[in-house]
């Protein structure tokens, strides 16, 4: 195995508690997949009604309208930070993904030239073991409304 891929962001870290472990130790990379959130991070997504009719995002609980109005202001606690580096969120999640380990090897999705553009940016940014953890802690699992899949979904995830 030369590498591992699943779902890692600052709202969703599963891997972090025996998967990273084992990459670290066998020497595998690990490549996460929705590093910002399917979207979210990114601060552009305030409303279901942001997503097309038949955007699949749409059938996620993070994704329904009082799960997005919940999470606004751990959005906006990430926005804010960012500005304070002088950087996008994108920018600021992605950051804080690749600071979690050498063997990391995100692969944001992005259908723009200027959003490809910001996110291998993300790479330059310098983050402080203080800011890793400060950034952690305010954009943790457990202050997010709604969980990554349905009930059903993650039976099959994790399972």
């Amino acid at each position: 195995i030369s590498a591992v891929q699943s779902e890692y962001s600052l709202w969703s870290r599963d891997p972090e508690e025996e998967v990273f472990a084992v990459c670290r130790e066998l020497d595998i990379g690990f490549v996460p997949y929705s590093p910002l959130g399917r979207g979210l991070l990114t601060g552009t997504i305030a409303k279901p009604e942001a997503l097309g009719a038949g955007d699949w995002r749409l059938t996620l609980p993070r994704f329904q309208a009082d799960a997005m109005a919940a999470n606004a202001a751990v959005i906006a606690t990430l926005e804010t930070m960012a500005a304070q580096k002088g950087v996008t969120s994108a920018q600021l999640a992605l950051a804080w993904v690749l600071h979690q380990g050498d063997f990391i090897v995100p692969i944001p999705g992005a259908r723009k030239i200027r959003h490809l553009e910001q996110n291998a940016a993300a790479a330059q940014i310098a983050l402080s073991q203080a800011e890793v953890a400060a950034i952690g802690d305010a954009l943790s699992p457990e202050k997010v409304t709604g969980k990554r899949y349905t009930e059903e979904m993650l039976a099959l995830v994790n399972g």
